[in-house]
């Protein structure tokens, strides 16, 4: 018998991050590190357990050359826009390019 029900709360989060790396890969990063920072966010607004809601994405791209800082954000937030409807309330961004 399985200790965890087959709809877990992790369960959820794995299939959020797995979608978000995902959409990601459309950039081909040389670096991608996704980091839940949901729980520490419990009690605050946004907060949904055993759900994405706050996420850290840290990526390396060369299609970051030559953009700003808001361009790189529109480009990650456009790929990730399914992710945000589905409840993923917020977003933090380290975008650049190799070499920075």
């Amino acid at each position: 018998m399985s200790a965890t029900p087959p709809h877990a709360p992790e369960d959820a989060v794995a299939a959020a991050l797995a979608r978000v790396r995902a959409a990601l890969a459309e950039l081909s990063p040389s670096v991608l590190e996704l980091e839940d920072e949901s729980h520490r966010h419990e009690g605050h607004g946004g907060y949904r357990a055993g759900q994405l809601t706050h996420l850290r994405v840290r990526i390396v791209a060369e299609a970051f050359r030559g953009q700003g800082r808001l361009a790189r954000h529109r480009l990650v937030n456009g790929l990730l826009a399914d992710e945000i409807a589905r409840g993923l309330h917020a977003l933090a961004i380290e975008a650049k390019a190799p070499g920075e």
